[in-house]
């Protein structure tokens, strides 16, 4: 199993999505580019903004089409580098780590602005410093930054929260008092519409945040549905607060007023609001500085582990602190290009445009990846969001072209400068990636399409077997197969699972190259897996996942592939604290809409072999148990299968031993058993327990249904069937049907909420 197969568990649902999205774009953008956008196009600046929107919101649909067919890793270099090939993942890749780069210059300029000539105001040692003390300050927050991320702070997350909260509240502060100041608009748009369609290039930079939801397609639940609301979501809201505040500053200002100001939401708040609305909004600039530096540079390593992944780059690169946890060399390096950028003394006006145009240049290509793909039907993209038809091929057709045309019409220092770094991908991947990346994209495919057979995946039956233990796990997938073989009519398979478990502070993608020993036994127990198939001659598949909580995994899985069965191990062991039968079994149990079976294997030569005991009652859930002993006893000629039933006296008019043959048969039955041999025994004893258990003792291999349909306090399978699997030596198989137990209104809302 290469890298590449390897899962993120799904834990985001449309809110943190959406939340993570808005958090990148509500930056520093909007806090900085008043005073260009003015300059350059006055009050029609608001029409630029609103353009890049647009812009943007149709890259969000390629990019969540994208996303959903290829939910890797990696955002839109890894899309174009897996339908273009690594000729353009290189260009696009050194590109965005460019982009990212002048992007963190760009917002350390803005917070030594609003620091130095902003609080400077209020703050007398920060005053009268001038553009040296800008730069200083730029450059010492840009190296605590750096370090921050080296070390692995684990609380950065929550205080980002915090931070956009924050920014919200004020923005919204901002244009509500804006509003009703009546602010004036003069002449609309002085410079003339070429200048409007200049200034898309400059203001471009803050719409570049949305990118981070595609990077984390691998995480979010129901994909299909949440990716594409909470991109454009995240497109729209702070396209509506950035032509506000376009409106409130330019009629509010005059233009030549904004264009000289280095703080200019501040001093357009000290127009409506005084002195205290200017210095929130200083405050508010240096907070979201700092927040999307911050996410930039994260960002920045993201793209360093996708294409060291792809053999693209360097891999050294991306080497994870032993210590920290965190990609010290790729945090370091995009630092040190940080620092040298400010140092250097480029206008904050140009480390924007540069940002954007490289941005621009990706989702351009973006679009091209999405029409190559649909052409190409390449078998592994299956995205469960298409652009509607309606749309398609108008909205990547009119993406790229406009993200050209926005190009064409940027200053010519930056056309030079990002033609440098396209330049240095072209010769990267010529010098150094032609040899060692793999795949050359599907632009053949696309250009000459070849029909390919399709299949639609009806009638499939499934068993999900999640795997843990070596030593187990063979026992485990032959109880599997035995079940999917009874079922071969309806194309079955078994999907064998293996779930590195992460904690939350660590990002999943950099924790599976941290984690080394962990992944190479997941591959290995996997690998193992196949092997085993082999021998039992049934069909498998395999997912090698790292999530938060395996026991959710397990559900996801068992969701995505619709399964019809999961069988799971047991130690054998109950818990009276938080978790009944361990932490990861709870959930399945309680929750799978499929059957689940818990097996807990006793001695070898006993697990689902030999003498086989199945306990015969009038509960919902004995037929099934009685199917898993039959299936378990057809794996091998030498077992032999008994129907156990124990009836409590012999006080009633009839008899004992005939009530319990007539629940042996009714279960035979039900069971649809009537063709499988088997041996019936009836015990009568006052202790129905302590007969079983007695019973028990004399076979390999006992398979008890469920006596409870739902999870109560004390037990998730029925006090009974857990004492057999606590008190008997040989193998155990505790089973429950299919059923969907009905929510409380806490977990409808709590799920509603997550999704």
């Amino acid at each position: 199993m290469s890298e590449e197969d390897q899962e993120l568990a799904r834990d985001l649902g449309l809110l943190e999505a959406y939340t993570i999205g808005l958090g990148t774009m509500i930056g520093a953008g909007i806090f900085v580019l008043p005073s260009i956008a003015a300059e350059n196009a006055g009050p029609a600046s608001m029409v630029s903004f609103f353009a890049g929107g647009l812009i943007s919101l149709l890259a969000a649909l390629s990019l969540s089409e994208l996303a959903t067919g290829m939910p890797k890793a990696g955002g839109s270099y890894y899309y174009v580098n897996r339908a273009l090939g690594p000729f353009f993942g290189s260009i696009v890749g050194w590109g965005m780590w460019a982009g990212l780069t002048f992007a963190s210059a760009f917002y350390m300029i803005g917070f030594g602005q609003y620091l130095l000539p902003g609080l400077g105001q209020y703050v007398g040692f920060l005053a009268g410093w001038g553009q040296l003390g800008i730069t200083v300050a730029a450059l010492v927050m840009a190296a605590i930054l750096t370090g921050v991320n080296y070390y692995g702070v684990k609380e950065t997350g929550a205080l980002q929260n915090v931070i956009v909260l924050t920014l919200v509240g004020l923005i919204i502060a901002f244009l509500g008092l804006g509003f009703l100041s009546d602010p004036t608009i003069g002449e609309f748009n002085p410079f003339g519409w070429a200048s409007v369609a200049a200034t898309i290039g400059t203001v471009y930079v803050t719409f570049i945040g949305f990118e981070v939801i595609a990077t984390s397609a691998e995480e979010i639940k129901n994909p299909s549905r949440n990716l594409p609301l909470s991109m454009i979501a995240a497109v729209v809201t702070p396209t509506l607060m950035y032509v506000g505040v376009m409106f409130v500053s330019t009629g509010t200002l005059s233009i030549d007023a904004l264009a000289d100001s280095k703080i200019p939401v501040a001093d357009v708040a000290e127009a409506f609001f005084g002195p205290l609305g200017a210095l929130l909004m200083i405050i508010g600039a240096v907070l979201a500085t700092v927040s999307s530096a911050n996410a930039s540079i994260l960002s920045a390593a993201r793209v360093n582990f996708a294409m060291g992944r792809d053999r693209i780059f360097v891999n050294w690169l991306n080497e994870v602190h032993d210590r920290f946890r965190t990609p010290y060399r790729s945090i370091t390096a995009t630092g040190i290009i940080t620092l040298v950028l400010i140092a250097v003394g480029v206008g904050v006006g140009t480390l924007a445009e540069v940002a954007s145009f490289m941005y621009l240049i990706t989702y351009a290509l973006v679009h091209v990846a999405v029409v190559v793909l649909r052409r190409a039907e390449p078998a592994d993209y299956e995205p469960s969001f298409r652009i509607p038809s309606l749309l398609y091929p108008v909205v990547p057709i009119l993406g790229f072209l406009a993200c050209i045309a926005i190009l064409v019409q940027m200053d010519t220092i930056v056309q030079a400068i990002g033609g440098v770094i396209v330049v240095v991908g072209v010769l990267w991947y010529v010098g150094y990636a032609r040899d060692r990346a793999p795949g050359e994209g599907f632009v053949g495919e696309a250009i000459a399409p070849e029909p390919s057979a399709v299949t639609d995946g009806e009638g499939r039956y499934r068993v999900v077997v999640p795997v843990a233990n070596p030593t187990t796990e063979r026992d485990l997938l032959r109880m599997a197969a035995a079940n999917a073989h009874v079922h071969e009519d309806e194309n079955a398979e078994v999907v064998a699972v293996n779930v590195i478990e992460v904690p939350q502070q660590t990002s999943l993608s950099q924790d599976v190259e941290f984690e080394e020993t962990r992944v190479k036994r997941q591959q290995e127990l996997l690998d193992e897996a196949r092997t085993i198939a082999e021998e039992l001659d049934i069909g498998l598949r395999t997912r090698a996942i790292v999530g938060r909580d395996a026991g959710e995994v397990i559900l996801d899985v068992v969701a995505e592939e619709n399964a019809d069965h999961v069988l799971l191990g047991w130690k054998g062991a109950r818990s009276r604290r938080e978790h009944i039968l361990g932490s990861t079994i709870d959930p399945v149990v309680v929750r799978a809409p499929c059957e689940v079976t818990l097996v807990k294997l006793g001695p070898e030569g006993t697990r689902g072999e030999g003498d086989i005991l199945a306990l015969a009652g009038e509960g919902p859930h004995a037929p099934v148990a009685a199917q898993r002993a039959a299936e378990f006893a057809s794996m091998s000629p030498d077992s032999s299968l008994t129907f156990l039933n124990v009836q409590q006296s012999d006080d009633e008019e009839s008899d004992p031993e005939e009530r319990g043959q007539e629940v042996i048969d009714s279960l035979v039955e039900r069971a649809a058993l009537d063709d499988v041999e088997y041996a019936s025994r009836v015990v009568v004893d006052g202790d129905v327990e302590d007969a079983i258990l007695a019973v028990a003792d004399d076979f390999d291999t006992v398979c008890v249904g469920a006596t409870r349909s739902s999870a109560v306090s004390q037990a998730l399978f029925g006090s009974i069937p857990e004492t057999i699997g606590e008190r008997t030596d040989g193998t155990v198989a505790m089973v429950r049907g299919s059923e969907n137990a009905p929510m409380s209104i806490r977990e409808a809302l709590v799920r509603r909420l997550q999704q």
